[in-house]
């Protein structure tokens, strides 16, 4: 039982208490709407989990963030007189604190998703809960979709509510087709203060300046948002030297968890404090004694690449509902102040919303998870925001390189990695070392690449140096804290696996076997000449440092790989033995064309991904792949490739122009990019002959797509738009016709159409020609649509000038009695 009534606790939220249990009892699916501070967190879950539609099942809350999961389930377990574990619990990732008496479970990470995937109906749970759903997590958005699919398949009574303090809602109220409960107003007011735009190489000194005169006119404990790690160290520095009786604690996603728990308690001598923290103190964090907050107005967002399958990171403006999120921690307690370090004008030229990580992530743990489902195609389930079909695309590739996939299937491999609490690639890696005798090191490896690097980029980009620190910091010989973090990490890894401490010598090659079977794309040759660059199995160049102790290795297999420009950087790599890369190797035919390099070639290499190793002349190959390889360079470079002449231009017009007059008539759209991107259809027969770029030329283009047409529409092209016109004298006159369907132009001499009484037309009469009527010279004296109307008008002030200009030839006053002449 609480340990007072909910109903008197002086928050928001409770004036929704009645409405949302109302909905939830007659429908299974809702939206809660409630500011910052409202306890929605805390107190839903707890007015929710005796009702009678739960029938003693679970209410799982989602949380984007293990801080926030945990102070969530210390304080609704305070608010019950109990410790956590009992009534409410949690489990995040290494970490549960649950019993059989556990009746509300706050989760983060892929812990739902694997309980989705254990138990598809999740028979035990009544109601799951997605808090803070404005952050759009990859894996929010995975858990709902997962949610979705078994609440309408396999458990309509099952509860699901999506609560946030800024949502969308039309657009989310929409797709989820469900009510909307608001909570209206904040518990205290937020007065809004713009302080102008910010330099970002000024951040930390400009962020402290503002914090310090802050301290002098405002009252209470301060919290600061800034972007990342480096910008709060640098602040913090400057802060502690000149701030006197005031506390500064940082607060981001690595510090250990005594530290982030410091941050948010208040001091307990009462001093003063100001927390500078990143993002993560946006979600449902109450750090006790805010009144004043300050928003550098920026956040820091890993983006992923799927055409190079590298994730790089950016410092990015945040939107309107995040700040309005970072606004709302100084009016959790009390009425507050919010600094933003940018102008209203700026404020109003921000986004609304907030990308949903979906958009930007590695989809690898997305495509797994649906996989382990039996979802091969990621389009079968409703999506708030559907996974971009390139990343999916990447990821599916992967995974099969991985051989977690087969044919689009999941493996029994596959399956092994789906149980590994940590990305496909290191689970993938954890197995195969099991495989090689080399499992310690794994989990030590393992545990490098997911945490911050311990030594720094002045050690260079050897990884074996940081597995040496680590495994000399278990011996005592050195201390770090980022080490002992690591040593946490794989200390959890290694209890997984069953295997003890290994602090023996490393064996650089035994390392970078293992993070090939990470990394497989990212196998990287020395390029021949630079002995600082590489190319990797994917095809990217990357780059170390010229003076780095790799940078002279012919073999590298790279883990941490950023992208700046056309060349990548690398962070962390081991030497890697060629001897290890032989299974790797495959034998490729590559038939492709190459218009710089003289045309088409067909060689076979033998070839590691995109690094070439030896490659030979193919004399025999599959013409097919010829056909592929000169359609796919025609359909990107054809304009050049090809003879576009005035004849096929004008041949293009004519069908361009009867396809804009008659539209019931289905004429083809033949323009020059329709062509190139259909040229397989109608020009692949013609490349059998092709070899260079001058063979392409030689293709008489109006002779093949007039006979791509059929014979029936040769026949009307002929009659409604003729490529000549005979005029009085005999003379075959070609029409100029454009592509956009304008009146076509006949160019004729005067005197060859003495006699003509009528505009000439095509189109079976409903075009007229607009005539350009032409000197003797050939230069133009008369642009007329009707000729008659010329005849009678126009024509004597024209015979003057001509008369003049041209005295030998004949002008008389009856053309249209005079006997046309060419001469």
């Amino acid at each position: 039982m609480l340990s007072l009534d909910p109903y008197k606790i002086d928050l928001p939220v409770v004036a929704i208490f009645d409405e949302v249990k109302a909905v939830l009892k007659e429908e299974n699916t809702l939206i809660v709407n409630a500011p910052a501070g409202a306890g929605k967190s805390t107190l839903l879950p707890l007015v929710l989990m005796n009702e009678d539609w739960l029938q003693g099942k679970k209410i799982i809350m989602l949380e984007p963030r293990r801080l926030a999961a945990k102070t969530i389930a210390l304080r609704m377990a305070q608010l019950l007189n109990e410790k956590v574990g009992e009534s409410v619990g949690y489990r995040i990732r290494f970490d549960n604190c649950v019993s059989d008496k556990t009746k509300i479970e706050v989760v983060t990470e892929g812990i739902l998703t694997r309980m989705l995937q254990s138990d598809n109906a999740i028979e035990n749970v009544g109601l799951v809960i997605f808090d803070e759903f404005h952050e759009r997590s990859l894996f929010a958005d995975v858990a709902l979709a997962l949610a979705r699919e078994s609440q309408q398949v396999l458990r309509p009574d099952l509860r699901l509510m999506v609560m946030s303090a800024t949502l969308n809602l039309p657009v989310l109220s929409s797709l989820l087709k469900s009510r909307v409960v608001q909570s209206e107003g904040r518990q205290y007011p937020v007065e809004i203060k713009y302080d102008g735009d910010t330099d970002l190489m000024m951040l930390p000194e400009l962020s402290a300046r503002l914090v310090k005169k802050i301290i002098q006119n405002e009252d209470g404990d301060v919290l600061v948002f800034l972007p990342g790690e480096g910008e709060i160290k640098k602040c913090e520095t400057i802060l502690k030297r000149t701030l006197k009786g005031v506390l500064v604690y940082p607060l981001y996603g690595q510090l250990p968890p005594s530290k982030q728990m410091a941050a948010i308690m208040p001091n307990r001598e009462g001093k003063r404090k100001v927390v500078l923290a990143t993002s993560i103190a946006e979600t449902s964090l109450t750090i006790e004694g805010i009144k004043v907050v300050v928003d550098c107005g920026l956040s820091r967002t890993m983006r992923f690449n799927p055409s190079t399958a590298l994730s790089k990171l950016e410092t990015v403006e945040i939107t309107k509902d995040a700040a309005d999120q970072r606004a709302g921690r100084a009016g959790r307690l009390s009425p507050g102040v919010c600094y933003r370090m940018w102008t209203k004008a700026t404020h109003s030229r921000l986004r609304e919303h907030r990308t949903p990580e979906i958009i930007e992530a590695d989809l690898a743990s997305l495509v797994l998870d649906l996989a382990v489902w039996g979802i091969s195609n990621p389009n079968n389930l409703i999506w708030l925001t559907p996974p971009p079909k390139g990343a999916i695309a990447q990821a599916t590739d992967l995974l099969h390189q991985l051989e977690a996939l087969e044919d689009g299937r999941i493996t029994s491999h596959g399956k092994a990695i789906n149980q590994l609490p940590c990305h496909p690639r290191i689970a993938h890696m954890l197995i195969m070392a099991q495989e090689e005798g080399l499992t310690e090191l794994a989990t030590d490896i393992a545990a490098i690449l997911e945490e911050r690097d311990p030594l720094g980029k002045e050690a260079g980009i050897d990884i074996n140096l940081r597995i040496e620190a680590l495994r000399k910091s278990r011996k005592g010989l050195i201390g770090n804290k980022i080490l002992s973090r690591i040593e946490k990490v794989a200390g959890q890894y290694r209890k997984m696996l069953n295997v003890e401490i290994d602090n023996s010598n490393v064996d650089p090659y035994e390392t970078g076997l293992l993070l090939v079977y990470a990394y497989p794309e990212r196998i990287a040759h020395a390029k021949p000449g630079n002995n600082a660059q590489f190319k990797m199995a994917n095809g990217a160049i990357t780059a170390a440092g010229h003076k780095d102790d790799l940078a002279h290795e012919a073999w590298l297999a790279v883990a941490h790989v950023n992208m700046r420009d056309s060349v990548g950087k690398i962070f962390t790599a081991s030497a890697l033995n060629p001897r290890d890369l032989a299974p790797m190797v495959k034998e490729k035919d590559q038939v492709e064309w190459d218009t710089k390099r003289g045309g088409f070639s067909a060689v076979r290499n033998l070839c590691v991904g995109h690094i070439i190793l030896q490659s030979k002349p193919l004399q025999y190959y599959d013409e097919a792949l010829k056909i592929k390889a000169i359609s796919s360079a025609v359909s990107k470079e054809g304009e050049n490739l090809l003879n576009w002449d005035k004849e096929v231009i004008q041949w293009q017009n004519r069908v361009l122009s009867l396809r804009k007059w008659n539209t019931d008539e289905d004429w083809p759209d033949v323009s020059t990019s329709a062509l190139l991107e259909s040229n397989e259809e109608w020009l692949s027969p013609y490349f059998n002959s092709v070899k260079k770029p001058e063979d392409l030329k030689k293709i008489n283009l109006k002779e093949v797509l007039q006979h791509h047409l059929s014979f029936e529409k040769q026949q009307l092209l002929e009659e409604l738009a003729p490529e000549k016109i005979e005029v009085p004298t005999g003379s075959k006159i070609k029409i100029q016709y454009h592509a956009n369907g304008e009146v076509p132009v006949l160019p004729v001499r005067l005197q060859e159409i003495f006699g003509w009484q009528d505009t000439p037309t095509v189109n079976k009469g409903k075009v007229s020609l607009l005539m350009h009527l032409l000197s003797p010279g050939f230069k133009p004296v008369q642009i007329t649509g009707d000729l008659r109307s010329f005849w009678s008008n126009a024509y004597f002030e024209v015979k003057k000038e001509l008369k003049a200009r041209y005295p030998k030839h004949k002008w008389p006053d009856d053309p249209l009695n005079e006997k046309p002449n060419r001469k």
